[in-house]
């Protein structure tokens, strides 16, 4: 499998279009040690040529014009795509967004749990992809589903699974102690796996919390793309960009004791990414005691163009 990040930050993007934190001026001014990214999501394909996004963020146009792997190929119709499916992990602005920059009537797939698919459909925008050319397909929870474009077989199976998380902002309903109105579905990591290979990875870009259930999935696994927003809780109140901590936003932070790298250390994850990356994160900076920390603790911080290979 080849896999690219098209993108490694959060909602917003690095820089954010209206944000002038510490981060954001230093990349602007094309400081040594920041890098800009755009908006959370993947592509990955079984043979090379036939490619599946994972999420499709609002940056989505750019991505694609500087993937030449996913623009028209010179060797196909006078219209074409290499893109297939597009497989959705929740109703956020930053994960739906991009399915609007598809909708020349080419033909893909969109996969997405029962809550994201009814999310597009109360939103008529959506209808702009006609379902003709763009079907839109029902990822069952705990079932491994071969992905598949019209027509043609991408080579993946994908099992989606609930992950400890929340409701898109948007979205919210109810009561602080309902989770603001989410329910399962509502957040959703992806195993994704090829059979012709045997190899697998995951994808949670999203995440409230390593549970016992989450730890087991992910124990051993070769390769995990992880939720990076936060480098810790209250770092958004601190620096005055808002009035919401981490866990009130539906992410768990990277440091402390119930952080990601701690939840990670026992579970023997062979190479460990982190992707959905808050342009108020330390890590962005390359040369923070922050980024430092992270590496000698066995994780990558993703950035846009980054590709592995399993």
């Amino acid at each position: 499998m080849r896999i690219r990040i098209l993108g490694a930050a959060a909602g917003g993007g690095f820089p954010q279009w209206n944000c002038n934190c510490l981060n954001c001026a230093n990349v602007r001014a094309g400081t040594p040690g920041f890098r800009p990214r755009t908006q959370c999501s993947l592509a990955v394909s079984d043979n090379g040529r036939d490619w599946v996004l994972l999420n499709t963020a609002p940056d989505l146009r750019q991505q694609i014009n500087e993937t030449p792997e996913l623009g028209a190929q010179p060797d196909g119709p006078l219209r074409n795509s290499p893109i297939k499916a597009a497989v959705l992990t929740g109703g956020d602005v930053d994960f739906i967004a991009g399915l609007l920059n598809l909708r020349e009537l080419q033909p893909f797939a969109v996969y997405g749990s029962s809550r994201v698919l009814a999310t597009l459909a109360d939103n008529s925008i959506f209808n702009v992809l006609n379902a003709d050319y763009v079907p839109r397909m029902e990822l069952a929870l705990d079932t491994p589903t071969p992905i598949e474009g019209p027509g043609v077989d991408t080579g993946l199976v994908i099992e989606a699974f609930a992950v400890p998380g929340k409701i898109a902002l948007y979205l919210e309903s109810g009561a602080a102690n309902t989770n603001y109105g989410s329910r399962e579905g509502d957040a959703i990591g992806l195993k994704v796996s090829s059979p012709a290979s045997g190899k697998h990875f995951f994808y949670v870009p999203g995440c409230a919390e390593v549970d016992g259930e989450l730890a087991e999935r992910l124990r051993g696994a070769p390769l995990v793309f992880f939720d990076g927003t936060l480098y810790t809780d209250d770092e958004m109140l601190k620096q005055g960009l808002m009035q919401k901590t981490g866990q009130r936003m539906g992410h768990m932070s990277i440091s402390g004791e119930q952080g990601s790298i701690a939840a990670f250390a026992p579970l023997d994850v062979g190479r460990r990414v982190y992707v959905h990356i808050n342009n108020s994160n330390p890590v962005l900076n390359d040369n923070s005691a922050e980024r430092r920390a992270t590496e000698a603790s066995g994780w990558e911080v993703g950035y846009d163009g980054m590709e592995i290979d399993l």
